[in-house]
């Protein structure tokens, strides 16, 4: 897969909505080619690279079951009221987030990403913040189609 820091698109759409939505942290997360695993590949606003380093299993950390649900999620206040360990959460941990809100991106009708928003105190995102991840998720959809489906630029 070509990387994705080099996509200035996809950069754009990420900075943007860290802005517009006034969070700490925005992170793009995608489904590996081959095999189930989960990277995360893409951040704005991060206190660190580890985010570089995650890689989580399908069905596992924030990214994980993101994929396999196909349904949105959120944290306001991490790590109260979370299933399973604290260590389920590699990015939350890796970042500082207490709150996140997180979309999947769908390729072909299958989600294959994530897009997470954070803010390192304790917060809930309101509908209408949702809907601008929601918006930026399909607009990376967009930019990243080529990537996921192999066409390449």
């Amino acid at each position: 897969m070509t990387e994705i820091r080099e996509n200035h698109g996809v950069m754009e759409v990420c900075d943007r909505l860290r802005k517009e939505v006034g969070c700490d942290f925005v992170a793009l997360a995608l489904q590996n080619e081959v095999g189930p695993d989960v990277r995360w590949h893409y951040a704005s606003g991060n206190v660190n690279d580890k985010y570089k380093r995650i890689t989580v299993r399908f069905g596992k950390g924030i990214a994980g079951k993101i994929i396999s649900s196909g349904s949105p999620m959120m944290m306001s206040d991490f790590p109260k009221d979370i299933y399973g360990k604290v260590t389920d959460h590699p990015i939350m941990l890796a970042e500082k987030l207490i709150s996140c809100y997180a979309v999947p991106l769908f390729f072909n009708g299958s989600p294959k990403g994530v897009l997470l928003i954070g803010k390192r105190v304790s917060y809930t995102f309101s509908k209408s913040e949702q809907e601008k991840v929601k918006e930026s998720g399909e607009a990376l959809e967009q930019l990243l189609r080529s990537h996921i489906l192999g066409g390449g630029p």
